[in-house]
């Protein structure tokens, strides 16, 4: 037996509430947690409301908390902090805007006006048609003695039994291509680009479950494309967490 956890949640209010946990293990040393979770009036979705704000510290004094704040019904907020122990070790902003065919978002990761450091990642996505999404990615370092940016373009084309996408960045050009064959396989694809040493094509079934409908024109079959795309694509220097997701609408 490796231990014994001890769990117990209480509910201040309907916006408020609080967690203690106990882990007594005979493998590691035991470590103690209080959680707060505060949520807001405002309920865009049965997953989302603000503002909400999350915080986590353990017996040593560590801190992870996280705000998100709805500033405008397009613009949201996100800011988090992370300490070990009296450390600060991670500080990030981010600000996302969301249109009606188009995203845009910028992260602030641990800025600091004292050592002028900083690293900051902005991404956009545009539909250009109800099949047609462009966007770009850019990434930027900046610390005593070194400075440097990454930019990233990006493409994708969702057709009715085929998806296609195309990267252009730092290291070189990467595109990847799916198509639906039939029912009993669900489709064939292909990646080339400067990491590949030539290019690679397979079949493989259907996903299990069936994907659920998406956002605006691109769902069912092609979301689940686009994440195998996702999947296949090279990692590029100055990938983000976005990627290809789509804008509004796709």
């Amino acid at each position: 037996m490796e231990g014994v956890k001890l769990i117990v949640n209480k509910a201040l209010s309907s916006h408020f509430q609080v967690t203690h946990t106990v882990h007594m293990s005979t493998l590691g040393p035991s470590n103690y947690h209080f959680n707060a979770t505060y949520v807001g009036d405002r309920q865009l979705s049965p997953t989302e409301a603000f503002p909400t704000l999350v915080g986590d510290m353990d017996n040593c004094g560590s801190l992870n908390a996280q705000v998100l704040h709805l500033v405008a019904e397009r613009i949201r907020t996100k800011a988090v902090f992370q300490t070990h122990q009296s450390k600060f070790v991670t500080w990030q902003f981010d600000g996302e805007y969301r249109g009606d065919d188009c995203t845009a978002t910028i992260t602030l990761g641990n800025p600091d006006l004292l050592s002028e450091s900083v690293i900051m990642v902005a991404h956009f996505l545009q539909s250009v048609t109800s099949r047609l999404v462009l966007g770009g990615e850019m990434v930027y370092h900046r610390r005593p003695g070194e400075e440097g940016a990454i930019v990233t373009l990006a493409g994708k084309y969702t057709a009715l039994k085929w998806v296609a996408t195309l990267n252009i960045g730092y290291g070189g050009a990467h595109a990847s291509y799916y198509h639906k064959a039939n029912e009993q396989v669900s489709g064939v694809r292909a990646a080339s680009g400067p990491r590949c040493r030539r290019g690679a094509s397979r079949c493989f079934p259907p996903p299990c479950p069936p994907p659920g409908p998406g956002r605006g024109g691109a769902g069912g079959q092609h979301a689940a494309a686009g994440h195998h795309l996702r999947l296949r694509l090279p990692a590029q220097p100055a990938a983000g967490q976005h990627g290809l997701q789509g804008a509004p609408g796709q």
